[in-house]
């Protein structure tokens, strides 16, 4: 081999070894709760337009349905229940809740290492969502998602270092009683993973027994209390400017019970949200006010996400289209108006209408997870995995969308500029008698593992390498890292004599 050669070969071989070396967590490019914010859809101006706007929408519309026991802590507080059963809301009510809402959240997890800490602009991502269907990539089908669907998933995202909490993103269409479907829901997640967890409650009577479990899961209730791993994805409005009734129920226990919440307001532009973005934004953001009215009415400070969640629908069909450039601003917009308020907050991203983890996924996908983590969106829900438009989870999906969620959080990170990085002396030193080449550089080497991320799954070789390696499948990879995964052992199982408890107490449907 010549010199040359040579050169190149211990740069290749210094390389393979830098990256194989195991990183420590301070050496990482990427982690949970990295600093967004470079990109700004909305000017200041946009904002206070919508923040009027939204103001305006409460005190002159109001909302209406709320339980008995919501009119009366919320009109205790100050709002205005009107002749035709709507609940108004005064400027300095907004205002004085606003002063007495907790603005700095710490999502625990059962391993505190995975802790999710929610203020100013750290953006995490992980799953979310309802999905109907499991998307089966080998036979390319949909089938019914199942609670063991659930728990691999919880367990697939227990190994991802991208995906940061695991919300419910399936529902548990094996399970036909409701009460049984929300515990194992809990039991599913908690068995699988000990990152942070969201559910949601079909009914205010099945709560006590979610914390009963809970409690068992924890050690005790002031176990539970001290460290809540669980937070309630609550729907407590039906768009447009109506309460959900019995969701509101089931907030009020939580509330009670310890568990932060998500005020989530999922309306759809163009059929239960105004069809502008900019109006679709002011419809989430004014009854996510009215949520933190009612959170902290019943418990100032109670740890709340601000959840505006508007999707977008195709306005040629009526149907939703998450992955669309739209979805993607208005996630966007909605993560301003958190930062406008100063207050931790949730959207959606993520979304694939695509119906397989094919391009159009890809692009659908990345597009709004990199949007909304630019914008600094401190909880990218549903950011993998879902397909069709939210009714299809897809494993592969979520495993391909930890490399995806690598990269976009490299984005996030941004670009360092420092004496260092600038990187004259090593210019100088490599140009001026030099080698003519940064491979073997000390500056190359120490930066391979802290400047770059490198993809587990997806393919960088050439197409010699690629040939000679007998042209790897991606999806194919995907399959098999899933079953790894899923075999994998898990942290998260609970003790014998717990789960033995669990198991008597309850019906627990996972063999």
């Amino acid at each position: 081999m010549t010199d040359t050669q040579n050169r190149r070969a211990g740069g290749r071989a210094a390389r393979k070894a830098a990256r194989a070396a195991p990183l420590s967590e301070a050496m990482r490019p990427v982690r949970p709760g990295m600093q967004g914010g470079t990109y700004k859809p909305l000017t200041q101006l946009d904002m206070e337009r919508i923040n009027e706007a939204a103001l305006c929408a409460l005190e002159e519309i109001g909302l209406a349905d709320a339980p008995q026991s919501g009119i009366d802590i919320m009109v205790g507080a100050g709002a205005i229940l009107g002749d035709d059963g709507r609940l108004r809301y005064p400027r300095a009510l907004i205002e004085d809740m606003l002063v007495k809402a907790n603005r700095e959240i710490t999502l625990c997890a059962r391993n505190p290492k995975h802790d999710l800490h929610l203020s100013e602009k750290k953006v995490h991502y992980g799953t979310a969502g309802a999905a109907v269907h499991m998307v089966d990539v080998q036979s390319r089908s949909y089938r019914e998602s199942t609670v063991r669907d659930l728990h691999n998933a919880a367990r697939i995202v227990e190994h991802l270092d991208n995906i940061h909490f695991v919300q419910r993103p399936m529902v548990c269409r094996d399970i036909l009683d409701n009460r049984e479907m929300d515990l194992n829901t809990i039991y599913a997640c908690a068995t699988g993973t000990e990152k942070h967890i969201g559910t949601s409650f079909t009914e205010p009577d099945f709560v006590d027994d979610a914390f009963e479990m809970l409690h068992m899961i924890a050690g005790g209730e002031d176990k539970w209390r001290e460290r809540p791993f669980v937070s309630n994805s609550n729907c407590f409005v039906v768009p447009p400017m109506k309460f959900a009734t019995e969701s509101c129920q089931v907030m009020e226990k939580c509330i009670a019970g310890g568990m932060p919440i998500l005020l989530l307001s999922a309306g759809q532009a163009g059929a239960t949200a105004p069809a502008p973005i900019a109006g679709a934004i002011v419809q989430a953001v004014a009854e996510c006010l009215a949520g933190l009215v009612y959170v902290n009415a019943i418990k100032p400070g109670h740890p709340a996400i601000f959840g505006t969640w508007p999707f977008v629908s195709d306005l040629r069909t009526g149907a939703m289209s998450g992955g669309s450039g739209e979805q993607a601003l208005l996630t966007a917009g909605c993560a301003q108006m958190h930062h406008y308020y100063g207050l931790p907050g949730g959207a959606a991203a993520g979304i694939a209408d695509a119906k397989l983890p094919d391009m159009q996924a890809g692009w659908e996908q990345a597009m709004s997870n990199v949007m909304a983590g630019l914008t600094g969106l401190n909880m990218v829900y549903e950011a993998a995995g879902m397909h069709a438009s939210l009714l299809g989870f897809c494993h592969e999906s979520l495993i391909l969308g930890d490399d995806l969620l690598g990269q976009a959080m490299r984005c996030v990170r941004g670009i360092e500029v420092s004496e260092d990085t600038v990187g004259l002396e090593t210019m100088r030193a490599t140009c001026l008698g030099g080698p003519g080449h940064y491979l073997g550089s000390d500056q190359t080497l120490s930066l391979m593992q802290t400047e770059y991320i490198y993809p587990v799954l997806a393919d960088r070789s050439s197409p010699k390498e690629w040939q000679e390696k007998d042209r790897p499948d991606l999806i194919e990879q995907a399959v098999a890292r899933k079953e790894a995964l899923i075999a994998a052992p898990t942290p998260a199982a609970l003790a014998p004599e717990v789960d033995a408890q669990i198991r008597q107490r309850f019906k627990i449907h996972l063999d």
